[in-house]
């Protein structure tokens, strides 16, 4: 069996408490999430465990994730200097539909118009619960995002499309996952 990995991160900072976009290394992580098809559950790794989550990542067949190359990556090289997102196979979703469309999508906009469902929350909220010790619903918000990263996954390979909605309504884009 496949092991895909799903994946997910919270941080520490935000992009304007280290400096700007460019410094997405200095955002420490402050949870991170993945769900293993192999182990059939998630597994949640606070900060002292950064190298164990960039293990389980390296030994995956396949990532995926929503702006992990750009962002979550960027967040874990701070942990590890042998860490080299180049040789995980990953499967950015977001990546992946920008070569297809002109403009940037959100998961939360994926999932509602595809699934129905909607985030919980949001990175800003995770921030803010950061700040308050509140590492719990931090957690539960990280899984339930990579939940909803993983059946946005599925549901693009099942119906080889997705749906997002646009000021001029719902649309469709294809995907070959």
């Amino acid at each position: 069996m496949k092991n895909i990995v799903y994946f997910d991160l919270e941080t520490q900072k935000s992009a304007e408490e280290v400096g700007g976009w460019d410094r997405i290394r200095d955002m420490r992580l402050s949870v991170g999430v993945t769900y293993s098809t192999t182990r059939g559950n998630y597994e949640i790794y606070e900060e002292a465990r950064a190298n164990e989550l960039i293990e389980e990542l390296r030994r995956a067949d396949l990532v995926v994730g929503f702006n992990v190359l750009r962002f979550d990556y960027e967040v874990l090289t701070a942990y590890n200097p042998f860490f080299d997102a180049e040789q995980l196979k990953t499967l950015d979703m977001l990546v992946e539909l920008m070569k297809t469309l002109p403009h940037r999508l959100s998961l939360d906009s994926i999932a509602a118009a595809s699934l129905g469902v909607e985030k919980t929350s949001d990175g800003l909220q995770a921030l803010r619960w950061f700040r308050q010790g509140k590492l719990v619903e931090i957690a539960e918000y990280c899984c339930f995002d990579v939940k909803i990263t993983r059946l946005v996954h599925e549901y693009g390979c099942e119906h080889k499309r997705l749906f997002y909605t646009t000021k001029f309504g719902k649309k469709s884009v294809a995907v070959d996952w």
